[in-house]
């Protein structure tokens, strides 16, 4: 199998739709397989999959169990070479995952990258090179982290020489709604951390792909288009407890020990009992 790809969804129905329809019509042509989980959708959002897109394997779930997990139920079943995943509300180019191939193929120090990503209204989003909102930004200066994370550019955005909306790089953090993957990166450092429920399961992957030996990169030679908002409203208490929580659960899994590393100046993982209920 050439390709993977892995959708959570929760009562998105109609970006559901147009994401999966854009991701199948990306894919002819390709050796693939589709995983949809949805997390206990009140939209009919199942229903649509199963009647429009009977190929997709659904994995529909009776709670909200949390995106990490979500993408866990699928990368457990997951047979392809490569794995994309990207978020419900995503539309991907026609000519994407060709690319992505090709670049892949040709790189194979690549863990996994990111390409470009564009508004709804065609305003090149930062965060396809950065990785992070500027709250995360903010919050791995304010402990100390981004030393660590040179290549996300976290200081002085604005130099020159920094990258570019066109320019291949390397990167540190490759964002969540659009992470393709090399299957056999992920199988040596496993799936996604499960206690970021919502938030920073991107940034603790990412940030463990390199801990591996890997690269990750930014690829702009293509683009998805992805709508700006949040699932959560910013000032409701599940978008702070979730969003807050995960910066919470980073800081206290890499900063309180550091043991043996592979990667010089980039300090190892830690295994840890906090979640955030």
């Amino acid at each position: 199998m050439r390709l993977s790809v892995v959708i959570v969804n929760q009562n998105a129905c109609l970006q559901l739709k147009h994401a999966v329809n854009s991701i199948v019509n990306a894919c002819k042509g390709t050796d693939y397989e589709l995983f949809v989980v949805d997390n206990a959708s009140t939209d009919k959002s199942v229903e649509m999959v199963e009647n429009e897109f009977p190929q997709t394997n659904i994995i529909a779930n009776a709670t909200d169990i949390g995106i990490a997990k979500a993408n866990n139920q699928a990368l457990k079943l997951v047979t392809g070479e490569y794995i994309l995943i990207v978020s419900a509300d995503t539309i991907c180019c026609k000519d994407s995952l060709e690319k992505m191939f090709a670049f892949m193929d040709d790189h194979t120090d690549a863990g996994g990258l990111s390409v470009r990503m564009l508004s709804t209204q065609g305003r090149f989003l930062p965060e396809s090179i950065h990785g992070l909102t500027t709250t995360w930004a903010a919050f791995l200066k304010l402990i100390g982290f981004a030393k660590y994370l040179s290549k996300t550019r976290l200081y002085d955005r604005n130099r020159k020489d920094w990258v570019e909306e066109f320019q291949i790089a390397e990167i540190d953090i490759i964002n969540g709604a659009c992470m393709f993957l090399r299957r056999s990166a992920l199988n040596e450092i496993g799936l996604f951390d499960e206690r970021f429920f919502m938030f920073g399961y991107d940034v603790d992957l990412s940030y463990r792909i390199r801990l591996a030996g890997f690269k990750n990169y930014y690829f702009p030679k293509t683009y998805i288009i992805k709508p700006d908002g949040h699932l959560l409203a910013k000032f409701s208490w599940n978008y702070i407890k979730y969003f807050y929580g995960a910066m919470f659960i980073f800081a206290l899994k890499y900063l309180f020990k550091l043991p043996e590393i592979k990667v010089a100046g980039v300090p190892q993982l830690i295994p840890t009992s906090y979640e955030v209920k």
